[in-house]
């Protein structure tokens, strides 16, 4: 059962508005390996001759939600009373997650606009890429000029250009310039790293729930098996239905 459904059955109120106990975090941590646990078996049935290759991704019926309080940990997109949460945690330097971007701007025009979906995206960059903390960071500077979501687009969508490169700070600065923003400001965020506790807590919130792997892409509480468009928006569609 989703979250949306739950909170129609029980008359739960929405993840925004409710307040809950910190150890309910981390039983949802534990439970988040059983949930991705049964996910790898719903994959294996959705393989040919397996199982339906249709059927999206669900969870048992005592799943707890997700924690809402700790999406103040992430950076939010959408209306904080949209009835489905989507929540995603990524690192810029993970080709799979520029990949899984491109849905954003469907996603965007589809359901964030229209007040239906709400956005959490998390930071968890992984050791094995250099250059995915100084990316995350760039984002949060750009952030501080209004312009999270433009860079966060200029990143994954560049992704190549600055991936392997040793010092990515020139290639990122000059994104800030092609964004409009006050460069001498952005430039002082990044040399300082002004924003890397902020991600480093972002990650931190991963590894407290047992998130390794990116992207880990959830829709309410219920984890997308193969991170794209048909199964993003056939489970949002489902959440909806559930109100």
């Amino acid at each position: 059962m989703g979250e949306a459904k739950r909170r129609r059955v029980t008359g739960e109120p929405a993840p925004q508005r409710e307040k809950r106990k910190h150890k309910q975090s981390l039983l949802w941590g534990g439970g988040l390996v059983v949930v991705l646990a049964l996910v790898g078996l719903t994959v294996y049935l959705a393989t040919p001759g397996s199982g339906p290759t249709t059927a999206l991704p669900s969870v048992p019926e005592n799943t707890p939600p997700f924690p809402a309080e700790l999406d103040r940990f992430g950076v939010e997109l959408g209306d904080p009373d949209a009835p489905v949460v989507v929540r995603e945690f990524a690192d810029y330097q993970c080709p799979a997650c520029a990949s899984f971007a491109r849905v954003h701007e469907q996603l965007r025009t589809d359901y964030i606009d229209a007040g239906k979906v709400r956005l959490v995206f998390f930071e968890l960059p992984l050791s094995q890429h250099r250059n995915a903390l100084p990316a995350a960071q760039a984002a949060r500077c750009a952030g501080d000029q209004g312009a999270y979501w433009a860079m966060h687009d200029q990143l994954f969508a560049s992704q190549s250009s600055w991936s392997a490169q040793g010092d990515p700070l020139r290639i990122f600065n000059g994104y800030a310039k092609n964004l409009e923003l006050n460069e001498g400001r952005f430039e002082r965020c990044m040399n300082s790293e002004q924003r890397r506790e902020q991600v480093e807590a972002s990650a931190a919130i991963a590894q407290q729930l047992r998130v390794a792997s990116t992207p880990t892409v959830l829709v309410d509480n219920i984890p997308l098996t193969r991170p794209g468009w048909e199964q993003l928006s056939g489970l949002i569609e489902q959440q909806l239905e559930d109100q």
